[in-house]
Parts: C-alpha cells; sequence; structure tokens
C-alpha cells in the first residue's frame, strides 16, 4: 500500500491510446480527464476490468449499455460497474472527468507521485 501523496497537473499528465489524460492515482483508484471531440465510435461495445464513475463537464455524448441508451451531457453523472458491455458516442465535443476502481492505468504506469 502506498503512502504518498499523488499530485499531477493536467499539463503534465500522461495521455492514453483513446486521448485521455492520466491524473492523480492511488492503490484503489484512478482519475482521468476527457477531452474528444465528435465521433461515431459508438457502435462497437466493449468491457472494462474496472468500475467507471464519471461526471460531464461540458458536451453532449451517447453511452450505450446493452440495449439501453443514455444521454450524457453537462452536470451529469454516470457509473459502469466492471465486466458490462458499454459503448460510447461523442455528438458535442465532450469534456468529463473520470474515476476508474481498480486504477485504469498505462500498462506499466506507477500512481503518480
Amino acid at each position: 500500500m502506498s503512502n504518498s501523496v499523488s499530485i499531477r497537473n493536467i499539463a503534465d499528465a500522461p495521455e492514453g491510446d483513446m486521448g485521455q489524460a492520466y491524473l492523480a492515482s492511488g492503490d484503489k483508484v484512478a482519475l482521468r480527464h476527457w477531452y474528444e471531440g465528435p465521433n461515431d465510435k459508438g457502435e462497437q461495445q466493449h468491457t472494462r476490468d474496472y468500475e467507471t464513475v464519471g461526471y460531464v463537464l461540458g458536451g453532449k455524448a451517447e453511452l450505450k449499455v446493452g440495449n439501453e441508451t443514455h444521454m450524457l451531457e453537462e452536470g451529469v453523472s454516470w457509473c459502469i460497474p466492471a465486466g458490462t458491455p458499454h459503448s460510447y458516442r461523442i455528438h458535442e465535443t465532450f469534456t468529463a472527468i473520470e474515476a476508474t476502481s481498480p486504477p485504469a492505468r498505462e500498462e506499466g504506469d506507477a500512481p503518480a507521485k
């Protein structure tokens, strides 16, 4: 278990392969920032081995979970349990903050110090 404080400025945050910025993280939770323009990537549903909790700062995206569709827009939060098939389609430039547990990080990325 880590006893160090995790501090990371978004300007210095590493970027993931889907455009996410990896922010502060610890042993049990990690924070990410998303900023993405409109796209049509929402057809293929995928699963993750971590739970995701998010909050929309701006823009609009469609979250599809199974056969249900939910609109994510400013002020809306969401939670996707680990292993749940889902997809996103961005309708308007989308900005959100997500927390993942266990921490979603780049391969080999240690908690930010």
